[in-house]
């Protein structure tokens, strides 16, 4: 929905100008004006720096995570080849065959599915919250100063990516109790 008037004029500020002030009085009133661009302006400063609390986020799942990462990937996937291999013999029949590399399959299956579901949950909260957060921004917008709804929408992201940021040991911990990964 666009706004009437591409700009909001505030009050001038009080003048206490004296006769020999070199500008006539009726030009030495100056009106602050907040204009459409510095809204824009201010909305993608806030904008970056939430993308770069997002990207911090990113970037501790990626620091707590790669142990249990590496465990799936490298040594899971390691145990299933060595596996899979010693399934290929030639006295059993394709059907054998096929059902022992299955088998094999099982563990870093299990364990994919695992850390997908527990990153599910995690993302899951992380975008209630931030929905939370967009819902707090949009109410504020309709009843305060934009400005102020724009940093109250940037201090709840914070919290919001904080939070989640203090919960990731704790997701990583669980993973890698339940593969036995020891650090």
């Amino acid at each position: 929905m666009r706004e009437k008037n591409d700009f909001t004029v505030l009050e001038p500020p009080e003048s206490n100008h004296e006769v020999n002030d070199p500008l006539p009085a009726e030009n030495s009133k100056c009106f602050h004006v907040i204009s459409a661009e510095n809204r824009a302006m201010d909305e993608q400063m806030v904008s970056e720096r939430v993308r770069q609390k997002l990207q911090d986020v990113n970037t501790a799942v990626q620091n707590y995570l790669s142990p249990v990462q590496d465990h799936v990937n490298f040594t899971l996937q390691q145990a299933y080849f060595k596996c899979a291999y010693e399934c290929f013999d030639r006295r059993r029949s394709q059907q054998e065959i096929g059902n022992c590399v299955e088998n094999c399959s099982v563990p870093v299956v299990s364990a994919q599915q695992r850390v997908e579901n527990e990153m599910a949950k995690f993302q899951e909260r992380l975008s209630r919250a931030l929905m939370v957060c967009q819902d707090k921004f949009d109410a504020a917008k309709l009843q305060q100063a934009k400005t102020s709804a724009l940093n109250d929408l940037e201090s709840c992201v914070q919290q919001t990516t904080e939070d989640g940021i203090k919960m990731l040991p704790l997701l990583a911990e669980r993973l890698k109790s339940s593969f036995s990964i020891n650090n």
